[in-house]
């Protein structure tokens, strides 16, 4: 879906090719549509390559994380907050790695805070149903 105040929607990228197989130059097009030339090339092309489903919005997510935490690594984390009940801090000098990170891995995981837990036993003693709850 495009967002609110997009120039081309799914229909009006159809309308540009459909001109543009009229007959229609590239810059008409362009200019009674208000976009770039660039912008009509780039829609006919990919009409031209993938079809009417080229024109759809595509997502703009990264096909891959490479700097994403490996499971293994997720595994490691969670296991040496269970064992030694240390925060973020502690947990990252052990293992080489950043605080940050390790609290979104333990955040990701629904690791409770320490303080959340009884310090000899490890349970759990405040529980809410989320986060910022009385």
């Amino acid at each position: 879906m495009s967002h609110r105040n997009a120039r081309t929607t799914f229909h009006g990228r159809l309308l540009m090719v459909r001109r543009y197989q009229a007959g229609w130059p590239k810059a008409h097009i362009a200019k009674a549509m208000g976009v770039s030339r660039k912008c009509v090339h780039t829609w006919i092309s990919r009409f031209e390559t993938e079809g009417e489903d080229g024109l759809h919005d595509r997502s703009s997510r990264p096909h891959t994380s490479p700097s994403r935490v490996r499971p293994s690594v997720e595994n490691q984390i969670v296991a040496w907050r269970k064992r030694h009940r240390c925060g973020p801090d502690e947990i990252a000098a052990k293992l080489g790695m950043c605080p940050r990170t390790v609290s979104r891995v333990l955040n990701r995981r629904q690791m409770p805070h320490l303080r959340e837990l009884d310090p000899m036993t490890g349970q759990l003693i405040r529980a809410s149903d989320h986060r910022g709850a009385l």
